[in-house]
Protein backbone atom coordinates (compact mmCIF):
# COMPACT_ATOMS: atom_id res chain seq x y z
CA UNK A 1 0.00 0.00 0.00
CA UNK A 2 1.30 3.11 -0.74
CA UNK A 3 1.87 5.82 1.92
CA UNK A 4 1.08 9.53 2.51
CA UNK A 5 4.59 10.63 1.23
CA UNK A 6 4.13 8.34 -1.84
CA UNK A 7 7.22 6.83 -3.33
CA UNK A 8 10.94 7.60 -3.17
CA UNK A 9 12.86 7.21 -6.48
CA UNK A 10 16.56 7.55 -6.06
CA UNK A 11 19.11 8.14 -10.07
CA UNK A 12 22.62 6.94 -9.22
CA UNK A 13 25.13 8.06 -11.60
CA UNK A 14 27.37 5.86 -12.03
CA UNK A 15 31.07 6.07 -11.10
CA UNK A 16 34.41 7.40 -12.95
CA UNK A 17 35.31 4.54 -15.68
CA UNK A 18 38.23 2.98 -16.54
CA UNK A 19 39.44 5.69 -19.67
CA UNK A 20 38.98 8.39 -17.85
CA UNK A 21 36.45 11.46 -18.99
CA UNK A 22 35.04 10.31 -22.80
CA UNK A 23 31.80 10.36 -24.50
CA UNK A 24 30.70 6.74 -24.01
CA UNK A 25 27.57 6.43 -24.49
CA UNK A 26 26.75 3.06 -25.64
CA UNK A 27 30.68 2.24 -25.29
CA UNK A 28 31.01 -0.29 -22.43
CA UNK A 29 33.89 0.42 -20.23
CA UNK A 30 33.53 -1.14 -16.93
CA UNK A 31 34.22 1.09 -13.66
CA UNK A 32 37.26 2.03 -12.01
CA UNK A 33 38.48 0.67 -8.91
CA UNK A 34 37.31 4.49 -7.81
CA UNK A 35 34.10 4.08 -9.19
CA UNK A 36 33.56 0.87 -7.18
CA UNK A 37 34.27 2.95 -4.59
CA UNK A 38 31.80 5.96 -5.31
CA UNK A 39 29.16 4.01 -5.49
CA UNK A 40 29.38 1.62 -2.05
CA UNK A 41 29.70 5.20 -0.59
CA UNK A 42 26.99 6.98 -2.55
CA UNK A 43 24.60 4.03 -1.13
CA UNK A 44 26.25 3.19 2.19
CA UNK A 45 23.18 5.85 3.98
CA UNK A 46 20.77 4.86 1.87
CA UNK A 47 17.20 3.68 2.91
CA UNK A 48 16.73 0.28 2.11
CA UNK A 49 14.76 0.81 -1.79
CA UNK A 50 12.69 -2.44 -2.59
CA UNK A 51 13.57 -2.09 -6.40
CA UNK A 52 16.64 -1.29 -8.29
CA UNK A 53 16.52 -0.67 -11.86
CA UNK A 54 19.40 -0.43 -14.09
CA UNK A 55 20.72 0.44 -17.48
CA UNK A 56 22.31 -2.56 -19.03
CA UNK A 57 25.49 -0.64 -19.47
CA UNK A 58 28.47 -2.75 -17.93
CA UNK A 59 29.32 0.84 -15.53
CA UNK A 60 25.97 0.48 -14.41
CA UNK A 61 24.46 -3.20 -14.10
CA UNK A 62 27.76 -4.32 -12.43
CA UNK A 63 27.39 -2.46 -9.07
CA UNK A 64 23.38 -2.79 -9.61
CA UNK A 65 23.65 -6.26 -9.64
CA UNK A 66 26.02 -6.37 -6.72
CA UNK A 67 24.21 -4.16 -4.84
CA UNK A 68 20.64 -6.24 -5.28
CA UNK A 69 22.31 -9.23 -4.34
CA UNK A 70 24.19 -8.01 -1.11
CA UNK A 71 20.79 -6.43 -0.30
CA UNK A 72 18.59 -9.26 -1.19
CA UNK A 73 16.56 -7.19 -3.47
CA UNK A 74 15.00 -7.20 -7.18
CA UNK A 75 16.68 -5.93 -9.96
CA UNK A 76 15.23 -5.18 -13.67
CA UNK A 77 17.53 -4.37 -16.35
CA UNK A 78 16.29 -1.79 -18.60
CA UNK A 79 17.28 -0.81 -21.84
CA UNK A 80 15.77 2.35 -22.38
CA UNK A 81 17.41 3.47 -19.46
CA UNK A 82 21.04 3.21 -21.60
CA UNK A 83 23.29 6.64 -22.20
CA UNK A 84 22.30 8.31 -25.98
CA UNK A 85 24.40 6.69 -28.16
CA UNK A 86 27.05 9.42 -29.55
CA UNK A 87 27.70 8.22 -33.11
CA UNK A 88 31.29 8.84 -35.05
CA UNK A 89 32.05 10.64 -31.04
CA UNK A 90 31.85 7.31 -28.72
CA UNK A 91 34.99 7.39 -27.08
CA UNK A 92 36.26 10.49 -27.64
CA UNK A 93 37.62 13.27 -25.29
CA UNK A 94 36.01 16.77 -25.87
CA UNK A 95 39.07 18.30 -26.59
CA UNK A 96 39.08 15.45 -29.84
CA UNK A 97 36.23 16.92 -31.24
CA UNK A 98 36.03 19.48 -33.94
CA UNK A 99 35.26 22.37 -31.99
CA UNK A 100 32.26 24.35 -34.22
CA UNK A 101 30.27 20.77 -33.72
CA UNK A 102 30.92 20.37 -29.80
CA UNK A 103 29.69 24.32 -29.98
CA UNK A 104 26.75 23.53 -31.82
CA UNK A 105 25.77 20.45 -29.26
CA UNK A 106 26.03 22.89 -26.72
CA UNK A 107 23.86 25.75 -28.44
CA UNK A 108 21.21 23.22 -30.01
CA UNK A 109 21.55 20.47 -28.34
CA UNK A 110 18.01 19.33 -29.54
CA UNK A 111 18.54 20.16 -33.38
CA UNK A 112 22.36 18.41 -33.56
CA UNK A 113 23.36 15.27 -33.78
CA UNK A 114 26.85 14.01 -33.47
CA UNK A 115 27.81 12.06 -36.59
CA UNK A 116 26.01 8.68 -37.00
CA UNK A 117 24.50 9.56 -33.31
CA UNK A 118 21.13 9.72 -31.63
CA UNK A 119 18.66 12.10 -32.29
CA UNK A 120 18.30 14.15 -29.01
CA UNK A 121 14.48 13.74 -29.36
CA UNK A 122 14.79 10.10 -29.81
CA UNK A 123 16.57 9.90 -26.65
CA UNK A 124 13.93 11.74 -24.61
CA UNK A 125 10.98 9.96 -25.85
CA UNK A 126 12.97 7.17 -25.05
CA UNK A 127 14.45 7.88 -20.98
CA UNK A 128 10.62 9.68 -20.84
CA UNK A 129 8.87 5.95 -22.18
CA UNK A 130 11.38 4.29 -19.62
CA UNK A 131 10.49 7.11 -16.56
CA UNK A 132 6.81 7.37 -17.09
CA UNK A 133 6.66 3.42 -17.31
CA UNK A 134 8.38 3.42 -13.38
CA UNK A 135 6.03 6.16 -12.15
CA UNK A 136 2.91 4.55 -14.10
CA UNK A 137 4.11 1.12 -12.26
CA UNK A 138 3.22 1.90 -8.57
CA UNK A 139 6.08 -0.11 -7.39
CA UNK A 140 7.48 0.37 -4.33
CA UNK A 141 11.17 2.59 -3.48
CA UNK A 142 13.53 2.31 -6.03
CA UNK A 143 17.07 3.13 -6.69
CA UNK A 144 18.09 3.96 -10.27
CA UNK A 145 21.36 3.18 -11.06
CA UNK A 146 22.16 4.84 -15.15
CA UNK A 147 23.91 7.46 -16.78
CA UNK A 148 24.46 11.46 -16.81
CA UNK A 149 22.39 11.90 -19.62
CA UNK A 150 19.80 9.91 -18.66
CA UNK A 151 19.24 11.62 -15.60
CA UNK A 152 19.39 15.11 -16.80
CA UNK A 153 16.30 14.21 -18.85
CA UNK A 154 14.18 12.78 -16.39
CA UNK A 155 14.94 15.75 -13.63
CA UNK A 156 14.21 17.87 -17.03
CA UNK A 157 10.81 16.01 -17.04
CA UNK A 158 10.09 16.49 -13.55
CA UNK A 159 11.26 20.29 -13.28
CA UNK A 160 9.05 20.81 -16.66
CA UNK A 161 12.15 22.41 -17.90
CA UNK A 162 12.73 22.89 -21.33
CA UNK A 163 15.20 20.41 -22.61
CA UNK A 164 17.39 22.60 -24.43
CA UNK A 165 18.28 23.71 -20.31
CA UNK A 166 18.98 20.52 -19.28
CA UNK A 167 22.77 20.28 -20.49
CA UNK A 168 23.20 22.87 -17.64
CA UNK A 169 22.29 20.30 -14.78
CA UNK A 170 25.50 19.10 -13.27
CA UNK A 171 25.24 15.43 -12.67
CA UNK A 172 28.63 14.59 -11.09
CA UNK A 173 29.72 10.53 -10.94
CA UNK A 174 28.09 8.57 -8.31
CA UNK A 175 26.06 11.99 -7.60
CA UNK A 176 22.47 10.61 -6.39
CA UNK A 177 18.89 12.86 -7.23
CA UNK A 178 16.25 12.08 -4.97
CA UNK A 179 12.49 12.54 -6.52
CA UNK A 180 9.51 12.02 -4.63
CA UNK A 181 6.23 9.83 -6.08
CA UNK A 182 3.29 11.23 -4.16
CA UNK A 183 -0.12 9.67 -4.53
CA UNK A 184 -2.38 10.33 -7.63
CA UNK A 185 -3.21 13.05 -8.49
CA UNK A 186 0.08 14.58 -6.81
CA UNK A 187 3.38 15.22 -8.87
CA UNK A 188 6.56 13.76 -8.53
CA UNK A 189 9.24 16.36 -6.92
CA UNK A 190 12.91 16.72 -6.88
CA UNK A 191 13.41 16.33 -3.04
CA UNK A 192 17.39 16.53 -3.51
CA UNK A 193 20.53 16.81 -6.03
CA UNK A 194 23.64 16.16 -5.01
CA UNK A 195 26.92 14.99 -5.27
CA UNK A 196 28.94 11.71 -3.39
Amino acid sequence: MLSLRGRLIDLLRHGEVEGGNRLRGSCDDPLSARGWSQLRAATAGLDEPRLVVSSPSLRCAAFARELAARRGLELVLEPALAERHFGDWEGCSASELPEDERWRLWDDPLGFTPPGGEPMPDFLARTRTAWRALLDGGGPDALVVTHGGVIRAILAEVLEMPPRAMILLEVVHAGRSRVRVPPSPGRPSLVTHRGP
